[in-house]
């Protein structure tokens, strides 16, 4: 090995290293122990948000950070991501900017792919005060926060009151906590009063037509839900990865969509043997699925021209559970005169108001929607429906509670 050898080889070490996360065990989900981040500035020198990867089966989304700067100097932090060495860097690039960051915040009472991340984040900012959701508590252990890394002379429950918060001259903010009995499902939609912004965690998102740039770094993801069958190995091509991020949306929403069906076990594991060596470095060859004719139909539907919506498995489990409440709770929200919102899954910023945001929560008043924001389709509800009847039956779930 030459000496340009040699240090690119160094150079690609130091990389990887940036790109670290050794705590992935505690939420093993993919792209696990290498965690890439890509900032993107959405208001000048006022709001950036931070993108990472997450997923299963290779089935990979954003999650998303958003760091908002405060008028009196200093950063506020929301939903925060891996704090890998990479990460840390950019925040730290702001910091020297803009001011160290003063506020950390948990919008999610019972997201454990957001919660793991907070403790290890506060850490490497000791002067931040860290604020939570209410009713915090984790699953299959509910355990404390402070195991879970959080500093706990520095954590907080959130004000119920939001005028009480340190940060109340510059935003709003109301919080969702459902009961679920063995649970509780929380969301804090934050209000940035100065740019118009909304920042949510997991109630509304919109998918993108085409695969965010944080999904493009590593495009097998794409390529492998672009396959049709397990003997594919699919050309790296704007066209392929556009219809593997658009299968990916549809699995991630609806876990398993009316346009997508299994095959046999055996049927998967003969074909695998088969199965070229691209194909073979996923799973072993393993594609137990395939999507029917209509699967495009499927994902217009589902992104409705980049429509705000709530996610189905939220639809189905979680919101339906307590209806007066969430409407009573969006209703709250769409006074806000925002004209942004940012998510932290899937497509941001989205440009969008209140009247889009509370339109999103239509299907919980069983009510028409507006001309253009039609319903998902029913039948991608199927195997969700499936899902929430056998949780109920197992005690695992309950019956809805209350009705509008």
């Amino acid at each position: 090995m030459n000496a340009q050898e040699k240090q690119g080889q160094q150079v690609r070490s130091i990389r990887s290293r940036d790109f670290s996360w050794p705590f992935w065990l505690a939420v093993p989900l993919y792209p696990y122990g290498k965690r890439r981040t890509l900032r993107h500035e959405v208001i000048k020198d006022t709001i950036w948000t931070f993108d990472q990867l997450q997923g299963i089966l290779y089935t990979v989304v954003p999650i998303r950070m958003t760091v908002v700067k405060l008028e009196a100097g200093g950063l506020l932090v929301y939903a925060p991501v891996a704090p890998t060495t990479e990460c840390i860097r950019l925040v730290k690039e702001l910091e020297a900017k803009h001011g160290d960051v003063k506020y950390i915040i948990l919008p999610t009472a019972s997201g454990l792919e957001h919660k793991v991340f907070v403790g290890p984040f506060a850490r490497r900012f000791p002067n931040a005060q860290v604020f939570v959701a209410p009713n915090q508590w984790s699953f299959p252990l509910n355990l404390p926060l402070s195991w879970l890394g959080f500093p706990s002379r520095r954590t907080r429950v959130l004000p119920a009151d939001s005028t009480k918060a340190p940060f109340a001259n510059e935003f709003d903010y109301e919080i969702l906590d459902i009961d679920l009995g063995r649970g509780s499902f929380g969301e804090v939609a934050l209000f940035h009063k100065r740019s118009r912004t909304l920042l949510v965690t997991d109630t509304v998102l919109s998918v993108p037509e085409d695969p965010p740039a944080i999904v493009q770094l590593d495009p097998y993801p794409l390529l492998f839900h672009a396959r049709d069958n397990a003997f594919d190995a699919t050309e790296d091509s704007e066209a392929s990865r556009r219809k593997g991020w658009q299968r990916i949306s549809l699995f991630a929403v609806y876990f398993r969509p009316s346009a997508m069906e299994m095959i046999g076990l055996r049927q998967a594991f003969r074909d695998a043997l088969k199965a070229s060596n691209w194909s073979r470095k996923a799973y072993f060859g393993l594609f137990p699925f395939r999507w029917k004719d209509n699967w495009k139909q499927s994902f217009d539907a589902l992104r409705g021209g980049g429509r705000l919506f709530v996610a189905p498995i939220l639809q189905t489990l979680i919101l339906s559970q307590a209806p007066r409440q969430v409407l009573d709770w969006a209703d709250k929200v769409a006074l806000w005169d925002f004209q942004r919102i940012i998510p932290c899954h899937f497509d941001s910023p989205v440009e969008a108001g209140p009247r889009q945001f509370r339109q999103a929560f239509a299907f919980l008043e069983h009510r028409l929607f507006e001309h253009g924001n039609q319903p998902l389709p029913e039948e991608d509800f199927e195997f969700l429906r499936e899902l929430e009847e056998e949780l109920i039956r197992r005690g695992i779930a309950s019956p809805a509670k209350e009705k509008v």
